[in-house]
């Protein structure tokens, strides 16, 4: 009898955590994603973003999004599934030395997920990943995006400076944050 009442515990944690997930999801906004990066964040992170790239020649692009369709969250949808989505769909695989990564933040979920191509990833590995993620995640728990942001972007630009050095190449993708 006390297997019978784990399960149903663990389904009624599921389901509230389903709905608490899904509410979340219908309040933040675009509002919440502008309050998190204003303006002024948005060009500080694409200066640092410009000024990384310029000394190494890898591609970087932070994605925010302030949440998703309530569909997609209802199907499941979660961060990761999102971030590998727009990696594809913004191109970041695809850069010349394969050596692109993306920062995707859900701010709904308040996960930041970072994808990086398999140039850079091999030199790297997910440990370096997961440790930049947790900065990123410690500034934003206290309510400061623009550093957490900043603090990211200078991280992996260091690690593409040591294994992917300037050489004078092409920008192949854009250095403006995208919030969707």
């Amino acid at each position: 009898m006390a297997a019978v009442t784990v399960v149903v515990a663990m389904v009624v944690e599921a389901e509230t955590d389903m709905a608490a997930r899904w509410l979340r999801h219908l309040f933040c906004d675009q509002a919440t994603a502008r309050r998190a990066f204003p303006r002024e964040a948005l060009q500080a992170i694409e200066q640092a973003t410009t000024a990384g790239e310029a000394r190494h020649s890898g591609q970087l692009r932070l994605v925010v999004e302030a949440s998703l369709p309530l569909a997609r969250v209802w199907r499941g949808v979660e961060a990761r599934q999102r971030a590998v989505e727009h990696f594809g769909e913004l191109g970041i695989w695809d850069t010349e030395a394969n050596n692109g990564v993306l920062i995707y933040l859900l701010l709904a979920d308040r996960q930041v997920e970072i994808l990086a191509d398999r140039g850079i990833h091999a030199r790297v590995g997910e440990v370096a990943w997961q440790v930049i993620c947790g900065h990123m995640e410690r500034a934003f728990r206290q309510g400061d995006f623009r550093a957490g942001a900043l603090q990211g972007i200078n991280a992996i630009s260091e690690l593409l400076e040591r294994h992917f050095p300037a050489q004078g190449g092409l920008n192949e993708l854009p250095d403006r944050p995208l919030v969707l």
